[in-house]
């Protein structure tokens, strides 16, 4: 027996694809696009380790990097100066960066702040 399409079965068809749609749209906005960001935002890091800067390894070491290659760092650690070569991609942090731009981020806060009293001062003058 064949079943025909009538105007109801197409207006259910319809809102189906709609909702296929919509759900499609939300799993990209909420799961897809922050994990992109995420990525980014690691490789970015990872590409701005330089000498000095003090790290975190996926593995948990903590270390100051010592020398850095195009997909390798060496990092030493402790006091015993014991020298360690990673590939970038198994930094996790980099506490360095991250103090600057806390310190970075707290120095533009004062800075506001200070503006918005001195406007506050001009205006009750």
């Amino acid at each position: 027996m064949v079943h025909f399409l009538t105007s109801t079965g197409a207006a259910g068809m319809g809102s189906s694809i709609i909702m296929l749609v919509a759900m499609l749209a939300i799993f990209y906005f909420m799961l897809i696009r922050p994990e992109n960001k995420r990525k980014k935002e690691a490789e970015q890091m990872r590409a701005s380790v330089k000498t000095g800067d003090k790290i975190t390894t996926i593995g948990g070491i903590i270390g100051t990097v010592v020398n850095v290659k195009e997909d390798k760092i060496v990092i030493e650690t402790s006091a015993d100066q014991v020298r360690i070569e990673f590939a970038k991609w198994a930094i996790s942090s980099n506490e360095t960066a991250a103090e600057a731009a806390k310190a970075q981020a707290q120095k533009d806060q004062e800075a506001k702040a200070k503006a918005k009293a001195a406007k506050k001062a001009e205006k009750n003058q």
